[in-house]
């Protein structure tokens, strides 16, 4: 094996390790099913082994998230089916010196936002993961989707108006029961 050749192998398994589990989690978000997520994640790799390193790698994670994308809606339009937003993947890390009290309101803070954000729409849905889970710039979520870059901003914008509309309106006491000091 020469070396070239070598480096290649190489770059191909460094970008497996690190982008195989968001991918992953990316395609199970559209398809609802972890083997069928994993034969798309599969396939954006194979794509990626038939392309010159010096074309995608500049912009190789956008490129990697819409070829996922693209081969999951594929499989949708195929089935006709979506799936919806679950929480069910997300971290929710705990700070150690934390109270269980703190803990609790903290995962249940948690568990209701991403409850709200299961009830936007599925555009605003996908953005949002692209932009806070996956951590894609504008531009990124852009090429990714389709979208242009001010619809990413607005779409975001707005997501994140009606989820801080939504909070604020389930915080507050319901009218006639006020608190008194």
């Amino acid at each position: 094996m020469n070396s070239e050749h070598q480096h290649y192998t190489d770059w191909i398994g460094a970008t497996l390790a690190e982008y195989e589990g968001p991918l992953l989690r990316y395609a199970v978000r559209f398809t609802g099913d972890l083997h069928r997520a994993r034969d798309i994640v599969q396939d954006t790799f194979l794509r990626l082994c038939r392309q010159r390193r010096d074309e995608v790698e500049p912009y190789l994670r956008p490129w990697l998230f819409k070829v996922c994308r693209n081969r999951a809606l594929e499989i949708l339009r195929h089935e006709r089916r979506a799936q919806p937003f679950e929480p069910t993947d997300t971290a929710q890390p705990t700070d150690t010196a934390a109270s269980p009290a703190d803990v609790a309101e903290t995962q249940d803070s948690t568990r209701r936002v991403l409850q709200l954000i299961g009830s936007l729409p599925a555009r605003q849905q996908e953005v949002l993961r692209l932009k806070f889970q996956e951590e894609l710039s504008y531009k990124e979520i852009s090429d990714v989707t389709g979208l242009t870059v001010t619809n990413v901003g607005f779409i975001i914008h707005t997501a994140v108006r009606t989820l801080r509309e939504r909070l604020l309106r389930d915080d507050d006491p319901p009218q006639g029961s006020e608190a008194t000091s």
